[in-house]
């Protein structure tokens, strides 16, 4: 009852706003209108996850059996939902209820309060009521590991052959750490540095895949009067520092630095990271700092469409945000992961995901598990596709077209995904955010007004702090 009582108190606090373009609740990058989740920690490469042993068999649908889908409304619509639920009765013969609201927390608050469950609810993590992470936190949530072993209704694939790799490898999707999955990865969108493919063939450049061919481009570039790099605002140095980390240390180094683990920054993957973004604060735009903001933020962004800087951090959303700007003669867009580190080794592309997942509560969870598993269906992806929302299956790229073709290959062409974040803590009681102090003064190092070292001294400053105050 105590578990109950906690969900229905979150479940009924304010409305939450959805997380704009330019930065979310704490002021870090998000893709705008849409469920975009704030990530824990992770750790993931880009190889398939073996699905668990169990028979690919489906589940027998109850007779007469009708399952409730409690899905968030985002800038995606909610026909693509119907449309799915639709497909799934078609194959499975399992009516479906679907419930969608832009406000979902307060729609199924009082018919949890009831005790009437939804049996599936797609609402990610990061939310401002974090009604996800309260039913995660009170173990309130039903293990679908076995999903993954399933085979798709109406295919003769297997769920987990069909996800792409590293996304059920996540605290996002297995949080508590035992090695079994509890969320569904949903709708993603991939992060990357954007920039002209127009002007790399007018000017016979290769895109680097090392920092050190990053840098020499720098040069040739600035010969040019180009400036190497410009960003958004800071906020949109999180997906790109994320990526970063994974670059340099892999997936272990992530989940240290993300948990604030004593001595993380006085490591020698650390300094590298420092020390890359601290160089390509010398080859930014120099207008950049004075219009990262909310309010200026698409002059930076239009520093690339106009030739005055060839990179930016940005996610998928970016061409529809700019879709009306000017651009110069033959600009075409180009998206690219991180560089690696070394030759030969590995780029990373950070990627934003939503989630899936079956409440307690739910009396179907045979039928639920099922519906879940359809969401990877072809018929499905088509469906969610249509609307823009682009589920993370392997070589979905080659359904899609134009630029967004492009964009989800990226993980295709040898790209690994990136995924997580730094880990929640009182930020009442440290009274900064990660944001001011990661991300906030690279404007300075831009700029000048701050060197590399008090860059780090300012991290190693608070590191302790936040370790000690993290949200359990």
């Amino acid at each position: 009852m105590k578990k109950i009582l906690s969900i229905l108190l979150v479940a009924a606090m304010a409305v939450s706003v959805l997380a704009g373009c330019s930065s979310g609740a704490d002021g870090t990058t998000a893709a705008p209108q849409t469920d975009a989740p704030a990530q824990t920690q992770a750790a993931g490469g880009n190889e398939t996850q073996a699905p668990a042993p169990a028979d690919e068999t489906q589940a027998p649908a109850a007779d007469g059996a009708t399952i409730t889908v409690a899905a968030i409304e985002t800038a995606y619509g909610s026909e693509m939902w119907q449309e799915v639920c639709d497909a799934f009765t078609a194959q499975t013969g399992i009516q479906v209820e679907l419930i969608t609201d832009k406000n979902l927390e307060d729609v199924i608050g009082p018919s949890m309060q009831a005790g009437d469950f939804p049996d599936v609810i797609h609402l990610a993590t990061g939310r401002e009521k974090a009604l996800t992470e309260t039913f995660i936190k009170d173990q309130n949530i039903v293990d679908i590991t076995d999903v993954l072993s399933m085979t798709v209704p109406g295919e003769s694939a297997v769920v987990g052959d069909k996800i792409a790799g590293g996304f059920t490898e996540t605290s996002l999707t297995n949080p508590y750490g035992d090695g079994k999955t509890y969320l569904a990865p949903m709708f993603y969108s991939p992060c990357g540095l954007f920039y002209n493919a127009g002007l790399f063939e007018e000017k016979g450049w290769s895109v680097p895949t090392t920092w050190d061919e990053m840098w020499a481009l720098g040069e040739t570039a600035k010969a040019e009067g180009i400036s190497l790099f410009t960003y958004p605002t800071t906020g949109y140095f999180d997906a790109f520092f994320y990526a970063l980390m994974y670059s340099v240390g892999g997936a272990e180094f992530f989940d240290q630095a993300t948990n604030y683990a004593e001595g993380i920054w006085d490591t020698p993957e650390a300094q590298t990271c420092f020390d890359i973004v601290a160089k390509l604060a010398t080859y930014t735009e120099p207008t950049t700092p004075a219009q990262a903001n909310d309010q200026d933020f698409t002059k930076n962004q239009q520093l690339v469409l106009d030739n005055k800087a060839l990179f930016m951090p940005n996610g998928t959303w970016i061409v529809g945000e700019m879709a009306e700007a000017p651009r110069a003669d033959g600009f075409k867009w180009g998206m690219t992961a991180l560089p690696a580190v070394q030759a030969g080794g590995d780029g990373y592309s950070y990627t934003w995901f939503e989630q899936a997942w079956i409440p307690g509560g739910s009396e179907h969870q045979d039928e639920a598990k099922q519906f879940i598993a359809f969401l990877y269906s072809d018929v499905a992806c088509a469906i969610f596709a249509k609307a823009g929302a682009i589920q993370p299956v392997l070589n979905i790229a080659q359904t899609l077209e134009g630029d967004n073709q492009m964009f989800y290959a990226i993980y295709d062409n040898g790209a690994k995904a990136a995924m997580g974040n730094f880990a929640a803590y009182d930020s009442g009681v440290i009274g900064v955010s990660n944001r001011e102090v990661w991300f906030d003064p690279v404007n300075s190092l831009v700029s000048g007004n701050m060197t590399q070292q008090d860059w780090i001294d300012g991290i190693k400053e608070v590191n302790d702090q936040m370790r000690a105050n993290l949200v359990q």
